[in-house]
Order: structure tokens, then sequence, then C-alpha cells
């Protein structure tokens, strides 16, 4: 009388099957650069000066990363296409502060495997990417004193 339900049926006669399991992808990042630059002038023209408007550095390192991924190795030109989308709303949030926009962000980069969770539910997996020293996202000469941005904040 143990036990919850019925007891399982006989595999043999079950009416479903389990579909076979996709298989993994696996990348071996190679350091070349991929796709496009960000395109100029895709953000308009400064009204007051008349100059182009430049993409917030932000966004350039998260383009190159894009760029430099070993997932770009898959990457068609419609990917490319939807990530230049993708990085008009990054630049808005860092540029702009248009923090709603970062949810939208997240799960489109999700659909190219941004995070180790992201590639798992793609299937997708960086051959050994631990083994290779890591770039920093931003060199230290792009990063002002945090206590001159608050005294620009404040004032």
């Amino acid at each position: 009388m143990a036990g919850r339900g019925p007891a399982p049926k006989d595999p043999a006669k079950r009416r479903r099957r389990n579909a076979d399991a996709i298989p993994e992808t696996v990348i071996t990042p190679d350091d070349e650069l991929r796709g496009p630059e960000l395109p100029e002038g895709a953000l308009g023209v400064n009204a007051k000066t008349g100059e182009i408007i430049e993409w917030h550095p932000m966004t350039v390192a998260w383009w190159l990363t894009w760029r430099k991924s070993p997932q770009a190795q898959t990457f068609t030109d419609t990917d490319w296409a939807f990530l230049v989308d993708t990085a008009l709303m990054h630049h808005s949030m860092w540029a702009k502060g248009q923090w709603t926009l970062a949810a939208e962000v997240r799960l489109r980069a999700a659909k190219f495997g941004a995070t180790p969770e992201d590639r798992a539910r793609l299937k997708l997996k960086v051959d050994d990417p631990t083994s290779r020293p890591q770039a920093p996202v931003q060199s230290a000469g792009n990063v002002s004193d945090i206590n001159s941005r608050r005294a620009r904040l404040t004032s």
C-alpha cells in the first residue's frame, strides 16, 4: 500500500516516447574578431552641435565582447542585425539612464548565450574558457574618480 499513485506501466507499452536529446554544440575560442563594427551615425546627430552622436563607451566594450566571443562563430547576418538593435537599447541604458531597458537587453543577449545558464539552455559549450587569460572589460584609463563623479552629480 505504500507509494503514490498507480504502479508505473511497462516502458515497452508506453504511448509517449521521450524525444532524442539534442546534441551539444562545442565551440573553441579563437579570439578572432567577427561581425561588423557598430554603425556610425545610427544614433543620429546632436541638434545643438550638428555632430554625430557617438556610442557610449560601455556599449562599445559590450559590442567588442560579442565580436570576440566564441558564439560569434555561429552568428549570421540576421543575428548581427538583431544585436545592433540590442546595442541601441544598451546605449540608451548607459547614455540616457533608461534602466527599464535592462530586462529586454538581458533577454535579447540570452538568445545568443550570454551567460553559462543561457549556453546550457542552448546546448552550447565553450571549450575550456578558464584556461585562457581574461582581458578586462574596460581599461582603467576610461574610469573617472568616484568622488569627482559624486561632486558633479550633487552640485
